[in-house]
């Protein structure tokens, strides 16, 4: 049995984890970011032409709102991948001190 693998692959899952969260974390605040700014610039594109827009003229924004809840579920992957790893961690710990006290 090799505990040292086990602390080691729970790690590096935690990190690659944490790196995902970061990541997607990223992601969903430029993908807001951009949404905002192309909201701005219809509503002063509005304002310039002075004219009504109807419901059909507006630009739809599936797109971006698509993109956001793929981060936003990606993040939530990311997110029970880094709890898995921290109970792997916690198993290796539990493990290891059961060893040392039946030695001892």
């Amino acid at each position: 049995m090799q505990i040292q693998s086990a602390f080691g692959a729970g790690l590096q899952g935690l990190q690659r984890a944490s790196n995902g969260i970061s990541e997607e974390t990223l992601n969903i605040n430029r993908q807001t970011t951009l949404n905002r700014q192309q909201q701005q610039q219809q509503v002063d594109a509005a304002q310039d032409q002075q004219a009504q827009v109807d419901a059909t003229a507006r630009p739809q924004q599936a797109a971006p709102a698509t993109d956001v809840t793929q981060s936003l579920v990606r993040l939530e992957q990311q997110e029970l991948s880094a709890q898995a790893n921290v109970r792997s961690l916690r198993t290796a710990d539990e493990m290891l001190g059961s060893i040392i006290d039946i030695r001892v």
